[in-house]
């Protein structure tokens, strides 16, 4: 096991008196007493001043493709470099991967990986680019930042896999660096964030709009439980949103939830529900709504809007662009919302 090998400051916070610190990196705006740590658990205040707990420090890292992510309007085919390390500023009872987002870093073996030896694995796999991913990379906030100014300069691309609570000010500042987010939206319902996440749904609203104003390539997936976020009313407010805030090429993911960690009570999506779901969107006017979690061309390739060609086709994470040319469709010349490089 490995501890904290470098104490490093964090980023974004503020003093308050009798030596505490406020938080300012996401929506909690933790005041946090010396000695302390905010919700997220890996950022500290020793001595009044606020320092991250996980700087340079590994849970996992993979080589995965970009489709996992999933990103499937991003350099699609390619493999990326996956990190993450433990914490979380969200308490999901449905979560994933809660063996890492509830470990404490100071317990937790963990493997120290520089910033610039990060940009070095993803160069000698063959990686295309870096993904900050597994567990919430905003709390890991210095290490990416650190970590994708250096990947740029290698002409590496960076992306996040995020709850997207993060605030305004320390995405603007990453977003010359950051080429791609996806955001788990967990409901299009604020008693849902807080009841099942102990976050609030505006913020995440706010970051998706905020990714779009400062040019970030955005995708949006939506895990769908059933009789928790999975009426076709907060589906179509869900997708209406997305048409007249982000726009109608904003790709789109309809996941299928399986029972796990609190949440084993609550069964399977159906594979029904799913393509209800990709049907609401399509009618809703989104125009690159996909499912995941399931495989099945239909619902995963990227097809022409205007046409119906296919432009992408996929089978799982495998993907080979097929009728794509010059930006365009390859066989009506329709403009094409994806990014190959």
């Amino acid at each position: 096991m490995i501890k904290v090998l470098m104490k490093k400051e964090a980023m974004f916070w503020e003093k308050g008196e009798n030596n505490s610190v406020k938080c300012l990196l996401c929506p909690h705006y933790c005041m946090i007493s010396d000695g302390n740590r905010g919700f997220c658990n890996v950022r500290k205040n020793e001595g009044g001043v606020l320092y991250s707990l996980i700087y340079a420090l590994s849970s996992g890292v993979a080589d995965d493709p970009i489709e996992k992510k999933p990103l499937n309007h991003f350099y699609p085919g390619s493999f990326v470099l996956s990190l993450g390390s433990v914490g979380c500023n969200f308490k999901c009872l449905h979560c994933q991967n809660y063996h890492i987002s509830t470990a404490d870093p100071l317990t937790s073996s963990l493997n120290f990986i520089s910033p610039k030896d990060a940009v070095g694995l993803a160069l000698d796999h063959g990686c295309k680019g870096i993904a900050w991913t597994y567990n919430e990379p905003t709390i890991w906030y210095e290490y990416a930042f650190d970590c994708a100014k250096i990947a740029k300069g290698h002409g590496l691309y960076t992306v996040f896999v995020s709850n997207g609570y993060i605030n305004k000010e320390p995405l603007v500042e990453i977003s010359p660096f950051l080429d791609a987010i996806n955001v788990d939206v967990k409901s299009f319902s604020n008693n849902f964030y807080k009841k099942v996440c102990s976050g609030s749904l505006d913020p995440v609203l706010e970051t998706c709009k905020t990714a779009i104003d400062v040019g970030i390539h955005l995708e949006l997936t939506y895990l769908v439980i059933p009789k928790n976020n999975d009426s076709i009313e907060e589906i179509v407010s869900f997708c209406r949103w997305v048409v007249e805030f982000l726009g109608v090429d904003v790709p789109v993911y309809f996941s299928r939830f399986h029972p796990y960690y609190k949440m084993k009570d609550v069964p399977a999506t159906s594979f029904e529900s799913l393509v209800d779901m990709y049907n609401t969107a399509k009618d809703e006017g989104i125009l690159y709504p996909y499912l995941g979690n399931v495989i099945d061309e239909s619902y995963e390739n990227t097809f022409c809007p205007r046409c119906g060609n296919v432009i992408v086709r996929r089978n799982g994470f495998n993907a080979k662009v097929v009728g794509f040319k010059n930006g365009k469709c390859s066989r009506c010349g329709n403009v094409i919302p994806l990014i190959t490089g």
